[in-house]
């Protein structure tokens, strides 16, 4: 979690955890609500207790560190909502481990949503340098998918977008639609819901003076991709796949949608060198550059 102004990171975790691995390294560990003078090699820890120490093997997947991944989650929202820190990093996580402690989980969007109180809808928006795709739907079957896109949705998507890259200092954002079908349904020759669904959408905001430009192909619009700010995409692997083609492990996933300044890595959880202390620090320390570039 980042603290305020230029108080240090405070990690939200289970102390024992925490400990283990600073002790691996030669550093501290200081419990803290960020308040203090940071102090060289000491990492300041906001405990959480979770995670049954019997349970914590590095590299496996089980139920108790899936809940323990939600309750650092809500504790760190709701020490923003108290007036504690101004943004949340956070580390990635294994929706088969949160599930499997009972937990219905589809990633941290929807996490934030249910803790919001009135479940404001909350989108992906990952992001490689300037390249920037907000994701309607996300992780679901692609039949949902298509049962949860409606005007409203894809509307609130354009506008969360919209708003957040005038957040990161884009005085007016150039916005791409992606379509639902092919070629965006080529005249309803692939489907009608582009026509049904998104062009009115885009038509509106639009009028509106929104710079918004669609429905339209996903890889018409990438290939202009210099001429846009950020994209909207319908569905969770229009977006990915050309984030993850460019930018591999490097890019960051950013929420958006509320008021919560809310990112994480745009990768998985590494089981395979969990614990091993060999993890390329790179995305994370580019998902806090973000927060803090965020007005």
């Amino acid at each position: 979690m980042q603290a305020q102004g230029s108080e240090p990171p405070v990690v939200v975790g289970d102390p024992f955890v925490v400990a283990y691995y600073a002790s691996r390294f030669g550093l501290s560990v200081r419990e803290t609500i960020g308040t203090a003078e940071p102090i060289m090699n000491t990492i300041d820890l906001l405990p959480v207790d979770s995670m049954p120490p019997a349970e914590f093997k590095p590299g496996r997947v089980c139920a108790a560190a899936g809940r323990a991944t939600v309750e650092y989650v809500k504790i760190a929202v709701k020490s923003l909502r108290h007036g504690f820190g101004s943004a949340i990093v956070a580390a990635p996580h294994s929706e088969t481990a949160i599930n499997s402690a009972g937990i219905v989980f589809s990633g941290y969007p929807s996490l934030l949503s249910a803790s919001s109180g009135d479940h404001l809808p909350v989108f992906l928006m990952l992001i490689i340098d300037d390249l920037r795709i907000t994701h309607v739907t996300l992780h679901c079957s692609v039949s949902e998918a298509l049962q949860l896109l409606n005007p409203r949705s894809v509307e609130v998507a354009i506008r969360a977008t919209d708003a957040t890259l005038k957040k990161l200092g884009i005085e007016r954002p150039r916005i791409g639609v992606f379509g639902i079908n092919p070629h965006a349904g080529e005249g309803g020759l692939f489907g009608d819901e582009d026509a049904r669904i998104v062009a009115p959408v885009v038509e509106k905001l639009a009028q509106e003076g929104l710079a918004v430009v669609g429905p339209t192909g996903c890889d018409v619009l990438l290939a202009d991709r210099a001429s846009y700010d950020g994209f909207v995409a319908m569905f969770h692997d229009q977006g990915h796949g050309p984030i993850k083609l460019l930018g591999g492990r490097e890019s960051s996933a950013l929420c958006i949608g509320q008021e919560i300044v809310f990112s994480s890595v745009g990768h998985g959880a590494a089981f395979d060198i969990a614990g091993q202390g060999i993890a390329d620090i790179a995305p994370i320390v580019k998902a806090l550059k973000l927060v803090a570039s965020i007005n």
